[in-house]
């Protein structure tokens, strides 16, 4: 059976002379998926998870099918963090021991309303999917050992999101 967790950790430092006290908020989701015998990942500006358990050959943003959370299920916390200008978004894709990591950002128009999806993205469109923007890499940029490994429906495939936020 498929599972998820949430995790939040708050830092805060102490004041310095003439230096400002800040917190450091980090939420992590975790998300797990399988893969699909219709992944491509050859997508340009995108990669997209999704509930949903089939996959047309047309999806060629979708890295992985069955997942056990669409934005709307992620936490309020992971959303308010995720939702400030400044905060940097991690996506860890983790299939076996292939390990791919994405750096994004996040955008207070970020709305995390969507069902079923989450998506990365290179630009800085937002709509009720989008997971995070300004990504450093899509869909086509992953590994192609780890695509390899995402073509299998019998894979289980481990996403870490990591929302962090310096006030």
């Amino acid at each position: 059976m498929l599972s998820s967790y949430l995790a939040c950790i708050s830092i805060t430092e102490k004041a310095q002379p003439n230096c400002r006290v800040g917190i450091l908020m980090k939420v992590i989701e975790v998300i797990y998926a399988r893969g699909h015998a219709n992944v491509q990942s050859t997508h340009k500006t995108t990669f997209q998870i999704t509930r949903e358990p089939f996959l047309s050959k047309r999806g060629d943003c979708v890295i992985a099918v069955g997942a056990t959370k669409g934005a709307i299920d992620l936490s309020s916390k992971f959303k308010e963090t995720a939702r400030h200008e400044k905060a940097q978004i991690t996506v860890t894709i983790e299939v076996d021991n292939v390990k791919e990591v994405v750096k994004a950002q996040g955008t207070k128009r970020l709305t995390f309303t969507h069902p079923n999806d989450l998506i990365a993205r290179k630009s800085s469109y937002v709509c009720d999917r989008t997971l995070a923007v300004r990504a450093d890499k899509a869909a086509c940029d992953l590994s192609r050992k780890l695509v390899e490994k995402l073509q299998n429906p019998e894979q289980r495939v481990k996403v870490t999101l990591i929302a962090e936020n310096a006030t």
